[in-house]
């Protein structure tokens, strides 16, 4: 009585799905079953509509995928039931019966929907600048906004393997692409970014992108498309070369900059329209150490001192071109760069010098696992425009990819007077050993700020 108990929500889950199969079949069939051209109002959609050749709605391809969607959740759900009951692996077999006809039906439904390798996603391509509140607006619509491109339709949908039915190496029958949840409220700008011509080049649209992980549409959606290259691209120098060597400009694509060239990014001229202000002088790779006394309240080789022999791997947090990561590495330590292109190509300094850059957000989970990292580095990123909540989430974060015994540098954290106590007593619940610690004054400003530096310990935790 108790499997059957729990076996009912099952059952109306599955009633509740087939009433919709039963409504979006015979509508199925009446428009494969008839070369009838319909009002072009009948589908409030853009498109022209004739004898030859006719657009189903947007509204009957949503409805299959999610459709889809929950099927492969109850099918999910069934698996981890008990198999003991012949009753349920009965009822799983039908149900999965109807998720490849369901398969079937979306798979016809593509070929009259989606556009061709040639022919362009169902929006019409529009690449202006999103209006700098177009992201808060939609925040407002609720979580179903719905997608008007086909190609990020296509994409969430579950991507069943080859064998349907049967679970792969990572024991599922489907795979469900990433996309972020704040992407449903901002599906104008995703839309614009998810229309491109399939098997062509990709926009150039960097700055939506960016956009959309700023805002929260963290992972972006994959897309079928050429990434576009500098067209006079030359091969990368040797990496004893590359560390302190100003990259060609021929490398780098710079449409969605101010600075057109290199030299704009570090002219004392071009200071005041360069388009970044972060870290004004990181772009200048000709010194081939860090000027420390100004960079850093700590020198390195005082914070590698502290654990000789033990720093390895490591993450820099800041806004950056990989000068840390390159001093770091001439003292056999590797370090990921994690940075956005604030208004400069800050990625492609990065890797242009031999080194690996990480394109995440403030907002992002870091893509490493538990435990693993020896040292979280971090300047510049996190100061005093930052709430204590989201200064919890990132500091808990790297709580968890740092290993025990791992190290903390803040370097520089600034904010006002008044201010300093509560961020001071966000690290310190962190519970670390604090191995160094420095509050001094900020000179460059009326002297109403300080800067916080510190080197902290993560404790082994049972």
């Amino acid at each position: 009585m108790q499997r059957e108990s729990s076996f009912k929500p099952v059952r109306c889950l599955l009633a509740t799905m087939l009433c919709a199969i039963l409504l979006v079949s015979p509508v199925t069939v009446f428009i494969f079953g008839f070369h009838i051209s319909y009002p072009q109002s009948f589908f409030s959609f853009n498109a022209s509509i004739s004898h030859d050749q006719f657009v189903l709605p947007h509204s009957l391809h949503t409805d299959v995928s999610h459709l889809q969607i929950q099927l492969g959740l109850l099918l999910q759900q069934l698996h981890n039931e008990s198999s003991e009951s012949k009753v349920l692996v009965k009822f799983s077999d039908q149900v999965l019966r109807i998720a490849i006809s369901l398969d079937k039906l979306a798979d016809s439904i593509k070929k009259k929907h989606q556009p061709d390798k040639d022919e362009v996603s169902t929006v019409d391509e529009d690449f202006t600048d999103p209006e700098e509140g177009e992201g808060e607006a939609e925040e407002q619509v609720p979580g179903g906004t719905m997608f008007t491109s086909g190609e990020i339709r296509i994409y969430i949908s579950p991507k069943q393997n080859r064998q349907i039915g049967k679970k792969n190496f990572l024991g599922v029958e489907a795979i469900t692409p990433s996309i972020g949840l704040a992407c449903a409220r901002m599906a104008t700008n995703l839309d614009r970014f998810m229309s491109y011509k399939i098997h062509g080049t990709c926009p150039d649209d960097s700055e939506i992108a960016q956009k959309l992980l700023v805002r929260g549409c963290d992972p972006l959606p994959r897309r079928r498309c050429f990434t576009k290259s500098p067209p006079h691209y030359t091969k990368p120098l040797p990496i004893n070369f590359s560390l302190w060597t100003q990259p060609s400009n021929a490398n780098i694509l710079w449409n969605s900059y101010k600075c057109k060239d290199y030299s704009c990014l570090v002219s004392k001229e071009t200071k005041d329209r360069r388009g970044f202000f972060k870290c004004s002088d990181c772009f200048n790779l000709s010194k081939q150490a860090w000027d420390e006394s100004e960079s850093a309240e700590f020198t390195i080789d005082e914070v590698l001192s502290l654990k000789p022999g033990e720093i390895r791997i490591g993450l820099d947090f800041s806004p950056t071109t990989g000068t840390f990561a390159a001093i770091m590495r001439g003292k056999n330590v590797t370090i990921a760069s994690s940075t956005l292109n604030l208004g400069a190509p800050f990625n492609e300094v990065i890797a242009l010098r031999g080194l690996l850059p990480l394109y995440t957000s403030i907002g992002s989970r870091l893509p490493f696992f538990d435990n693993t990292l020896d040292i979280i580095h971090s300047t510049l990123f996190l100061d005093g425009w930052i709430g204590a909540e989201l200064l919890q989430f990132v500091l808990f974060d790297w709580d968890r990819v740092l290993r025990p015994k791992g190290l903390i540098w803040i370097d520089r954290f600034f904010c006002h007077k008044e201010d300093m106590k509560l961020y001071l007593d966000e690290f310190k619940r962190l519970g670390y050993k604090p191995l160094l610690w420095r509050v001094v004054p900020k000179t460059d400003k009326l002297g109403d700020e300080l800067f916080f530096s510190a080197v902290l310990e993560k404790p082994i935790r049972g």
